[in-house]
C-alpha cells in the first residue's frame, strides 16, 4: 500500500534536520523578478491607459533562481549553475542570491545575451502589467559547452539534482539526459520542472513536475487529463519514477507506480500572489528526497509550502520552520475539531 501523504511535524522536523548535510545542484533558467508597486490615481492624457504612481521596486531571484534560495531558506547547500547576461540585472541577481545565501560563482555570463529579467507592475497588489526583457534565440555553441561543461561537473558535488527549464536556452535535450543520466549512476534523486520544447527529453527522472497545461499542450490533448488511466502510462512514456502534476489552485495530482493517484487539495486560505509557487514546490521537493522522504510524503510538504507561498507578494523563500509551525497549527486545529 502506498504511504499515507500526511506529515507529522517530528517526521519533518526529521527530513530538514537529515537535508542539512546534503547538497542541492540546480541547473536551469535563471532570472530577476522586479516588482514595481503603487497606485493608480488616474487615466494617461497620452492613451487609455492607467498611470502608475511607483512607490516602491523590490527585485528577487525568479525562475531556476528562486529554486536555489527556495533549498538555502530550507537551511541546505545549493549550487546554481545558470546563464546570465553581462549587464545591470545579472549584478543585482548577483547580490540577491549571496543575500539568500546561494553563490554566484556558477553564474556563467554570456556577452551579447541580456540577464532574462521579468518586471511586474502592481497597484494595491494587482498586476497590471509584465514586461519582460529576454533573448529567445539559442546561446552560441561555445557558450553552451562552457555551461555545460560546469553543470555536468557539479554533479559530482551533489546529493540531488534539480533541472528547472524556463525554455530560455540553457536546457537542451542532450544536457538533460547526460545530467540525469549522471545522477543515476550516482544514485541521487532528482526533479525535474519541464517545457513544451523538451518535455520528453527527460528519462530517468525521479520526480517530474509539469502543469497540467503543458501536459496536455505535449500530449495533443484538448482537455487537461486528470484520470488514471491516461495518467499511469505516461510513467513509462517519460520514464520517469514518479509525476507530480500541479493544478493551479485545484492543488497537485502525483501519480506513482504502484499506487492509485493522490489529489492533494490546496493548501491557501488566501491567494495572494502565485509568483514563485512552483519553485517553492520544486525546491520543498528536492530537499525532502535528499533527506529520504518517500515521494508521497515529499510532495505533502511542497503542496504546504506552495499554500504558505501563494498568501505573499512576491517570491519570497519558505523557510523549514515556518513548514513546521503550518504542521504544528494543523495538527491542533485537527485535535479541535475531534474534541468538539
Amino acid at each position: 500500500p502506498a504511504d499515507s501523504p500526511f506529515v507529522a511535524k517530528e517526521e519533518a522536523q526529521r527530513f530538514f534536520s537529515a537535508a542539512r548535510d546534503g547538497r542541492v545542484l540546480v541547473v536551469g533558467d535563471a532570472m530577476l523578478d522586479v516588482y514595481l508597486s503603487g497606485s493608480v490615481e488616474r487615466v494617461s492624457p497620452e492613451a487609455p491607459v492607467p498611470v502608475v504612481r511607483v512607490d516602491s521596486e523590490v527585485a528577487a531571484p525568479g525562475g531556476a533562481a528562486n529554486v536555489a534560495t527556495g533549498v538555502a531558506a530550507l537551511g541546505v547547500e545549493c549550487r546554481l549553475v545558470a546563464a546570465v547576461g553581462t549587464d545591470d540585472s545579472a549584478t543585482v541577481l548577483s547580490e540577491r542570491l549571496a543575500a539568500g545565501e546561494v553563490s554566484p560563482d556558477d553564474l556563467i555570463p554570456m556577452s551579447g545575451r541580456p540577464t532574462t529579467r521579468k518586471t511586474r507592475i502592481l497597484a494595491r497588489h494587482q498586476q497590471m502589467l509584465r514586461v519582460d526583457h529576454e533573448d529567445p534565440k539559442p546561446m552560441t555553441a561555445r557558450d553552451h559547452q562552457r555551461l555545460a561543461q560546469r553543470a555536468l561537473d557539479a554533479v559530482d558535488w551533489a546529493d540531488a539534482l534539480v533541472i528547472e527549464d524556463y525554455d530560455k536556452g540553457v536546457i537542451t535535450g542532450d544536457l538533460a539526459r547526460e545530467l540525469l543520466r549522471r545522477a543515476r549512476a550516482k544514485g541521487i534523486p532528482s526533479v525535474v520542472d519541464p517545457k513544451l520544447r523538451h518535455f520528453f527529453d527527460f528519462p530517468g527522472t525521479t520526480v517530474f513536475k509539469p502543469n497540467a497545461r503543458e501536459l496536455a499542450a505535449a500530449l495533443g490533448l484538448e482537455k487537461e487529463p486528470r484520470d488514471e488511466v491516461t495518467l499511469h502510462p505516461l510513467l513509462d512514456r517519460l520514464k520517469c519514477d514518479c509525476l507530480l502534476l500541479t493544478l493551479g489552485e485545484e492543488g497537485m495530482l502525483l501519480v506513482e507506480p504502484s499506487a492509485d493517484t493522490r489529489l492533494l487539495p490546496p493548501e491557501a486560505r488566501e491567494v495572494f500572489d502565485v509568483t514563485g509557487a512552483g519553485d517553492t514546490v520544486t525546491a520543498v521537493l528536492a530537499v525532502c528526497l535528499l533527506a529520504g522522504a518517500t515521494v508521497g510524503h515529499a510532495a505533502y510538504l511542497a503542496n504546504l509550502a506552495a499554500g504558505i507561498e501563494v498568501t505573499r507578494l512576491g517570491a519570497v523563500p519558505v523557510t523549514a520552520d515556518e513548514l513546521v509551525q503550518a504542521l504544528h497549527r494543523r495538527s491542533a486545529e485537527s485535535n479541535d475539531r475531534s474534541r468538539s
